[in-house]
């Protein structure tokens, strides 16, 4: 049986099934979702590019899953990395979307999210500093907001400026560009003392409890966004219910907003001939010596979370 004929050709990418459904509840389908993309192309690929990606792709009648490793069939124009996964102890092959050609072919293969590393291939230091603003299940957006600036007074208690952008989820983004010389481990010792000092400003509406038994209905502020870690890139789709997208906002717009007003059928006519994110970027700052000390004071969330984990089990059995 031969092929089926591509729906559209765009530079050299065939392009198939694009007025199917993206997904059961989309509100979409994959040619809405390749013509988005196609339209931030500007906006989004120097985020991805250099950057190892993870993406979220969306199978007809299958759940969302993640892809790291690139599958076999993946065509020689897709530059790729090597990287080796400590958990899985094995090279992992990820793709390098750096062109527009690479980010349809994964637009055709229902690649929704696109959640690239904090940094680029052949730099030892991460571009950024990320605290992720996760509201407690059915709490409403105006207490992540309440949170965002907690965390926007530590940074500025601290001498330093970020960016926030919708999570297109349920919460926020903050990120701290950072100075070619800050290590790995001193950002993510910032990250912690930074979400450590926004909880300690009203702890009755943030917390950093890995655990979420433990927050109480607060708003988790996670710092574990570092490392080999990875975040959802501005611009991204999200494979939720209307397909929201990750979107650059002002501090002063955050009470006006909701997640769900960034979609991939909405965000274009927001963004105009614009590119927030990049336009609002503060320049790369160098981490304060007294909020890098504290961070290294501070259990890291997960370590400190798995073993207070046994612990409980053992009580239980006990």
């Amino acid at each position: 049986m031969s092929p089926a004929k591509p729906d559209e050709i765009r530079d050299d990418v065939e392009l198939t099934s694009l007025d199917k459904p993206l997904f059961d509840g989309a509100g979409a389908t994959k040619r809405d979702l390749i013509d988005y993309l196609d339209a931030v192309r500007e906006r989004i690929l120097p985020e991805l590019r250099d950057r190892p990606l993870s993406v979220i792709r969306v199978r007809p009648g299958q759940q969302p899953f993640m892809q790291k490793n690139v599958p076999k069939y993946t065509p020689d124009y897709v530059r790729t990395t090597s990287v080796w996964a400590e958990a899985s102890h094995r090279e992992v092959s990820y793709a390098l979307c750096n062109d527009r050609r690479t980010l349809l072919w994964f637009a055709n293969q229902r690649a929704v999210e696109y959640h690239p590393t904090l940094f680029r291939v052949g730099e030892s230091h991460p571009t950024y500093l990320v605290l992720d603003l996760d509201p407690p299940e059915g709490d409403s957006f105006p207490h992540v907001v309440r949170t965002a600036r907690l965390v926007r007074q530590a940074l500025a208690d601290s001498g330093l400026a970020g960016v926030v952008k919708t999570s297109g989820a349920k919460g926020l983004h903050v990120c701290v560009p950072l100075d070619e010389h800050t290590g790995f481990e001193d950002a993510a010792a910032a990250t912690r003392a930074l979400a450590a000092r926004a909880a300690r400003l009203d702890p009755d509406v943030a917390t950093t409890a890995y655990i979420k038994e433990d927050r109480g209905g607060r708003v988790f502020v996670d710092s574990t966004r570092s490392g080999g870690g990875t975040i959802v890139s501005a611009y991204s789709p999200r494979a939720r219910p209307g397909v929201p997208v990750s979107f650059p906002v002002t501090w002063d717009e955050l009470d006006d907003v909701a997640p769900a007003d960034f979609t991939v059928h909405t965000a274009i006519a927001r963004l105009g001939d614009g590119d927030p994110w990049h336009e609002r970027m503060p320049a790369p700052q160098v981490l304060p010596a007294d909020l890098v000390e504290e961070g290294h004071t501070i259990p890291i969330a997960r370590v400190q979370a798995m073993h207070e984990g046994k612990r409980r089990a053992r009580a239980r059995r006990q």
